[in-house]
């Protein structure tokens, strides 16, 4: 069978080249991951209250983790998803061993770098691909980090971090079909290439892409280079439609909950904001080559897409986005939130006017 990635290189090249995180004591860091627990329950409440979503089915527990076991995570998660459609994609065709031997290893130490890097920048993630619902994660040593950098108050910044968080796990387990639906549209952006063996050669060239960015910021090829043909285009609208309202819907929920139960949290979006847009040119590079200034844009046109929808037919009307994947947005209504509400709620009278 065909090996894309040497998985357990990667593994092994996260964990030497992620970082330890910002020094604490072994008190300290016992009392940051009892601190995200319970915020994490606590952030549950707010968030139901405010969306009017319940969980539909169970969902593990949080993991508070480190930097190497969030990326060893994602690594076990990208195994179970890639190697099924390399290998389907391949026919099971068995390449030469010299081939398999230094292109599955190439790219595994590629793999391993760039998830090192993303190890000490991700906040939280609300993972998909190892397991169903999926299982929301909390990098300790990065919020700790950047709390202290931003000099936020700890409580507010934590459950501030766990209220987003907490919106994604909401999507996803208030909407049994979310995550089927994730997946199927990863499968069609695969079944969309024209060519198998060419589909799995861009794979690599674009993790090869992400790793040299790491090392050289002044390269200038795209990721998006996977993406060759227009059916591949139409998913990936689908899917930017998809994560847009998922990264807005969070955003809208983190700011009508905090000013209610976090004092500081006007300065603490103030300040994180300042920090999304700053970066040193390597940051920035591979802020663009991994799409983050695309999922910046992202927070802003969802959050806009979100409040004008909530504005026009209240939070019940809004959730009916959530009914099936036919009432979820299409790229073009993100900008346009009263052709959303036309498709999916008929005609709606005026908006009454301002007090």
């Amino acid at each position: 069978m065909a090996q894309f990635v040497d998985w357990d290189l990667a593994a092994a090249t996260a964990g030497a080249l992620s970082k330890s995180g910002p020094r604490v004591s072994y008190d300290e860091a016992t009392d940051v991951v009892a601190d995200l627990r319970r915020l994490t329950d606590e952030a549950a409440g707010h968030v139901a209250d405010y969306t009017g979503l319940r969980a539909q089915v169970a969902h593990p527990p949080v993991r508070v983790v480190d930097r190497r076991d969030w990326a060893a995570t994602n690594i076990a998660g990208l195994r179970e998803v890639i190697t099924p459609l390399v290998n389907r994609l391949s026919g099971d065709k068995q390449p030469g061993a010299l081939t398999e031997a230094i292109g599955s290893r190439l790219t595994g130490v590629q793999a391993g770098t760039v998830l090192a890097y993303l190890s000490g920048r991700v906040l939280g993630q609300y993972e998909v691909f190892s397991a169903d619902p999926g299982q929301l994660l909390l990098v300790a040593p990065n919020i700790v980090e950047v709390e202290r950098k931003l000099q936020a108050d700890s409580r507010d910044f934590r459950l501030w971090v766990c209220l987003h968080e907490v919106t994604h796990r909401t999507q996803f387990t208030a909407v049994p079909w979310m995550r089927a639906y994730f997946l199927g549209e990863v499968q069609a952006f695969v079944d969309a290439s024209q060519n198998s063996e060419h589909f799995v050669e861009r794979l690599r060239r674009g993790v090869a892409t992400l790793a040299d960015a790491i090392r050289d910021p002044e390269s200038r090829t795209s990721v998006l280079d996977i993406v060759q043909t227009p059916a591949q285009r139409a998913v990936l609208d689908r899917l930017t439609a998809l994560m847009t309202l998922l990264e807005g819907h969070a955003e809208f929920v983190m700011d009508g909950v905090g000013p209610e139960v976090i004092p500081s949290v006007e300065s603490i979006r103030a300040a994180f904001n300042r920090r999304r847009e700053s970066g040193n040119p390597l940051e920035k590079a591979i802020r663009r080559l991994l799409g983050v200034e695309v999922k910046m844009r992202q927070y802003a046109e969802g959050r806009k897409f979100v409040h004008g929808v909530v504005e026009r037919v209240g939070m019940p009307g809004f959730n009916k986005i959530f009914n099936s994947p036919l009432t979820l947005p299409r790229l073009e209504e993100l900008g346009d939130p009263d052709a959303w509400v036309a498709r999916v709620h008929g005609p709606v009278g005026p908006l009454p006017a301002a007090g």
